[in-house]
């Protein structure tokens, strides 16, 4: 078998794949294995209370669990870290392809740029953006350290088509699929020539070979070795920060030799140490895009949320703070620390106004409320952390209520305060974190904040 089969070799370049994930005759696949153009990883190696999942890596004992299997006649073990993309076991293998590379010129265009795009940058974007360029050159790492609302999509389009222009496979991933649907058309209007892939879970996309990949971070776990460059956007994002699995995901995709390239407004404490003193390569954009200042949160006491709250009450002075953003017809965001108090806050909130509406990451009408957010059909919207990040409307306020709960990070608080004053149009607005005693979260995430603008200033970023 001299020739190969091409829709075969597209399918499996880059990727590592159970039997029942390939769309090909059981004779095809034993065909190229026999001729080398396949090869098998077992699923799992190692004996019980060592095992390693070649997907995931996940070494973590208590992830593993064992079961008869009806397949080989024994116990197997399998790997309950990403059972949800199909089940790895002791007795199952993994197929990938070893065979010819493919070829880039039935993917990419022979066209003078395959960039597409007619805005500008601010002077922290074009630095950037060339140190973007300079790593996807060099196959180097390297952080991006951008205040939330910096354009740091838009840093990344040089550095993307300087790839593609190389011959490139390159990877944009992020944790939460929210982010990934807001990316992919955003990157396909920008790089209209070229196939670009969004996979996240259900994607009709999911098989499809393409130059561009918008990825989450978990749907990594079915590649080995595939992209030249590969980019990591919020990378302090749950569940990314905290699974090793999902980092060890990341080093698995990318070639050996490969750029590494990691954007966020929030690193964590380590990072910001390494790149404190120079352990870390990394660019800081300390000012938006707009040339205006971060807004700064204001700390307001308002007694016991939580019991005026059981009492079926919103507690006075955010009570206030609602009903003048009803009277001046401003949306604004209100944060609460979890579900069950949102669900006790909503019907009083709707007191106030009965537009009022609330989400949270469970709640099947969420793509919904957003995009009604977004309308202007809701004015308030109560919201869980899971609207902390990738959602930009355009002319907010927002409220954290009960701002000292163990839920709100620094991290978590500079993104919120982030929500506020993205647009050109609304450069400013108001940020209060609502509180019954203040925590080193709070003051740290103003801290930041703070220092960010003047650090902005010092560079003749902002202009006030």
């Amino acid at each position: 078998m001299e020739k190969y089969s091409p829709q075969l070799q597209e399918f499996l370049s880059g990727r590592s794949l159970l039997h029942q994930e390939i769309p090909f005759a059981e004779s095809i696949i034993n065909e190229h294995l026999q001729h080398g153009f396949l090869k098998k990883t077992p699923g799992i190696l190692g004996k019980k209370g060592a095992l390693h999942c070649q997907r995931c890596h996940n070494r973590t004992q208590r992830l593993f669990a064992s079961f008869p299997c009806a397949c080989c006649g024994k116990v197997s073990h399998y790997c309950r870290n990403c059972i949800q993309m199909g089940r790895v076991s002791t007795c199952t293998v993994l197929y990938s392809w070893i065979g010819p590379p493919v070829e880039w010129d039935n993917y990419l265009p022979k066209v003078e740029t395959y960039l597409e795009w007619e805005g500008s940058l601010s002077q922290g974007q074009k630095q950037a953006s060339l140190a973007v360029v300079e790593a996807v050159h060099s196959h180097t790492e390297f952080l991006c350290w951008a205040v939330c609302g910096a354009g740091k999509t838009e840093v990344l389009f040089a550095g993307i088509h300087a790839a593609l222009k190389r011959k490139q496979r390159v990877c944009v991933a992020t944790p939460r699929t929210d982010v990934v649907l807001e990316l992919a058309p955003r990157f396909r209007k920008v790089f209209p020539k070229i196939s670009v892939a969004a996979l996240y879970g259900g994607s009709e996309d999911r098989h499809l070979f393409a130059p561009l990949t918008i990825s989450t971070t978990h749907q990594l776990f079915r590649f080995a070795q595939a992209f030249d460059v590969i980019i990591v956007d919020e990378v302090d994002a749950f569940p990314f920060s905290y699974d090793q699995s999902l980092q060890a995901a990341v080093q698995k995709a990318a070639k050996p030799q490969s750029a590494r390239i990691f954007l966020t407004a929030t690193p964590s404490e380590k990072w910001q140490v390494e790149c404190k003193y120079g352990k870390r390569p990394h660019i800081k954009i300390p000012a938006r895009y707009h040339r205006y200042p971060l807004p700064v949160p204001i700390f307001k006491w308002c007694g016991n949320w939580s019991k005026a709250f059981a009492k079926e009450k919103i507690p006075s002075i955010v009570k206030t703070w609602v009903k003048i953003r009803l009277e001046e017809n401003k949306q604004a965001l209100v944060f609460l620390p979890n579900i069950h108090l949102m669900e006790k806050a909503l019907p009083l909130f709707q007191r106030l106004d009965p537009k009022i509406d609330s989400v949270h990451a469970e709640d099947p009408q969420r793509k919904q409320k957003v995009e009604k957010m977004r309308n202007k059909e809701i004015p308030i919207l109560l919201t869980t952390t899971i609207l902390e990040r990738g959602v930009t409307f355009p002319n907010i306020d927002v409220a954290v209520v009960g701002a000292e709960d163990e839920i709100f990070t620094e991290a978590a608080l500079v993104q919120i305060s982030g929500r506020v004053g993205r647009s050109i149009d609304f450069p400013k607005g108001n940020i209060t974190f609502f509180h019954y005693g203040r925590t080193k979260a709070m003051i740290r995430a103003l801290t930041h904040i703070d220092q960010m603008n003047q650090a902005a200033r010092k560079e003749g970023l902002i202009d006030s």
